[in-house]
């Protein structure tokens, strides 16, 4: 890539560097061995001088990820969010279009349930909930989801907060596949080159920090909600401050590392829960192997019987995990936590959090 992926502007900013790491959609059969050219495809964060889009500076991988399967808290969130959306006054017309997520998941059956149609044309609702940040060609994603919206349609956009990626030190919300990162502040400015403006906005928890906007062909001012976002995001453009990724991401490899290390002298057993693709550059990072975590288990059955990539940790079922009876139980996703406790009553009081908590932000995890 030789220019910004929205904007095309030449003056990109290395914001975080993480070398060369796994490919985070690439999961081992569990008894391959670990090559040592796993770990070789390089994984970087780029800010744009220009238009303030983080984005993923290459990508070299070219493999699948096992479809996983989709938590509670993500269908939970598609039904809040609908529910805000249509009090609101939002749902518009009778036909909606959606441009999914690699990762699985749909709104359409909750859009179904109050008459609307699903098209592959234009629409009157058009959908797009974690899908277009996997999209290499930033501006003509912009532009399609523009041309999909009818003429007083709304597009319903949901991204996962720069904001709070940067807040809450998520380094490892960088991964291959996802090309893009978005404040809301760059948002507005991509949807204006499109042609389109964010009228609203909606806030949810989801992953430390999601936002959902209802955008508008045409100029628009934007209501109160906007601007408060807006707000919060003042200086989030600065290289300097999303440069803090950087030493967050080797404070969490350290702290997690260390944390393991005190747990296996303890002599305690430590397993974790959800072979997630973010999880893959914290294993690489903190350096974590058997010796640490004794397996990883994933609810999703495509992923069970192989192993954490560029790591000899393997992947099993809930069930074996259970059976396992394990001190510790490292949770790579806290959204999950809700619904394990629910599941997994033997483990009450096994979990602990491989979140990374910056000094302003607690230190309770």
């Amino acid at each position: 890539m030789t220019g910004c992926r929205a904007c095309g502007d030449s003056d990109l900013r290395r914001v975080l560097d993480l070398g060369r790491m796994p490919a985070a959609d690439d999961f081992p059969l569990a008894d391959a061995p670990v090559r040592p050219d796993e770990a070789a495809h390089p994984l970087a964060m780029d800010l744009c001088a220009t238009c303030g889009l983080a984005q993923l500076a290459e990508d070299d991988t070219r493999t699948a990820e096992p479809r996983g399967v989709e938590p509670r808290a993500l269908r939970d969130q598609a039904a809040a969010a609908v529910a805000r959306v249509r009090s609101d006054g939002w749902l518009r017309g009778a036909t909606v279009r959606e441009f999914g997520s690699p990762h699985g998941g749909s709104w359409l059956p909750h859009l179904a349930e109050h008459g609307y149609t699903a098209l592959e044309q234009e629409a009157d609702v058009v959908l797009d909930c974690f899908g277009i940040m996997h999209e290499p060609d930033q501006r003509g994603a912009f532009a399609l989801r523009a041309k999909a919206t009818a003429p007083d349609g709304v597009l319903l956009l949901q991204f996962h907060s720069l904001h709070a990626i940067v807040r809450q030190g998520q380094w490892n919300a960088l991964r291959h596949g996802h090309f893009a990162y978005y404040s809301l502040t760059t948002l507005v400015r991509l949807l204006h080159q499109a042609g389109m403006s964010a009228a609203t906005a909606w806030e949810f928890e989801l992953y430390g920090g999601t936002v959902l906007i209802a955008a508008v062909h045409g100029a628009c001012e934007p209501d109160a909600a906007v601007r408060r976002i807006l707000a919060t995001e003042a200086g989030l453009t600065d290289p300097a401050v999303v440069g803090g990724l950087q030493s967050a991401a080797t404070a969490h490899a350290t702290s997690l590392r260390r944390r393991l290390e005190a747990e296996i002298a303890d002599g305690c057993s430590v397993y974790a829960y959800g072979a997630a693709s973010r999880a893959v550059a914290l294993f690489e990072l903190a350096r974590i192997d058997r010796g640490l975590v004794h397996a990883v288990a994933d609810a999703s059955p495509a992923k069970q019987g192989r192993r954490m990539p560029g790591t000899d940790v393997p992947i099993i079922s809930p069930a074996q995990l259970v059976r396992s009876a394990p001190d510790r139980v490292l949770l790579t996703l806290p959204d999950l936590l809700p619904e394990l406790e629910t599941r997994f009553p033997e483990l009450s009081g096994h979990w602990m959090s491989a979140e990374y908590a910056p000094p302003n932000e607690g230190t309770d995890r």
